[in-house]
């Protein structure tokens, strides 16, 4: 046993939107685990920037994931020329801050879209082969906003609320080919993204922070070790939770 049981030697990563953010913790902590990693987004030098940062074991192929048609030929791809892809995190999401009465129809549907529906068309892609192998780990990367209400993100919190579903639904067809399906749930983490969402609404930081059992914002690697853990062998018998990350927020008033 030892700390060998939690080593990504030997398995092949891919994780959307692995460019930067939480995306591109998980990335380097999982090289720095053993892991081989694939990242995917929309923007070139983004990726080619991560990957010249995270050295030899990282590659990356640029992706929109809302175009599902390219995904089948994307995984074949990495299959054949890279290897046999055993860990999947789906990472990739995108934001929209608006109340519910603000948000439009199209917009509603452009956040399910790409952070459930383009999540379970990759995660089926990738599942064909590893279903046939019998292994692999699946991560989808919830939220907050997916564990308990949160204002004016009512679409982004639906989606992530959806994820959860989808996570079990999967167990219960996968786990008998020994693939496992987890989530993790974020809370605050230093990130474009939340740094963004937070600017110029100083009240709302506030009261993020006052929900905050910690004292302090989580960082990427946070939740970069907690997807190494789900996907090593110490997590051999872990399928189906969803794994909080966010410093006691979910159970702190």
């Amino acid at each position: 046993m030892g700390v060998s049981v939690f080593s990504l030697k030997g398995k092949l990563a891919l994780i959307t939107g692995g460019g930067t953010g939480i995306g591109l913790g998980i990335a380097k902590t999982m090289i720095e685990a053993g892991a081989k990693v694939v990242i995917t987004g929309r923007r070139e030098t983004v990726l080619q920037e991560a990957v010249d940062t995270l050295g030899k074991n990282a590659h990356y192929r640029v992706n929109d994931i809302t175009e599902k048609e390219t995904l089948p030929a994307m995984v074949e791809d990495i299959e054949n020329s890279i290897g046999p892809i055993d860990i999947l995190v789906n990472n990739a999401g995108t934001h929209h801050k608006a109340t519910a009465q603000e948000t439009s129809d199209k917009d509603f549907e452009r956040i399910l879209q790409t952070n459930v529906m383009s999540v379970f068309a990759l995660t089926r892609e990738c599942a064909r082969y590893m279903l046939q192998r019998k292994k692999g780990s699946v991560i989808m990367i919830g939220s907050m906003a997916g564990l308990f209400g949160i204002d004016k993100i009512v679409a982004y919190g639906t989606s992530k609320t959806a994820l959860t579903g989808l996570v079990n639904a999967l167990v219960t067809e996968y786990s008998k080919s020994n693939v496992r399906v987890n989530a993790i749930a974020p809370g605050w983490i230093t990130s474009n993204m939340f740094l963004n969402a937070i600017a110029n609404d100083p009240q709302r930081k506030q009261q993020i922070t006052n929900r905050i059992a910690m004292d302090h914002f989580g960082q990427t690697e946070d939740i970069g070790h907690a997807a190494v853990f789900l996907s090593s062998e110490a997590a051999k018998y872990i399928t189906g939770v969803v794994l909080p990350v966010d410093g006691g927020a979910t159970v702190n008033f």
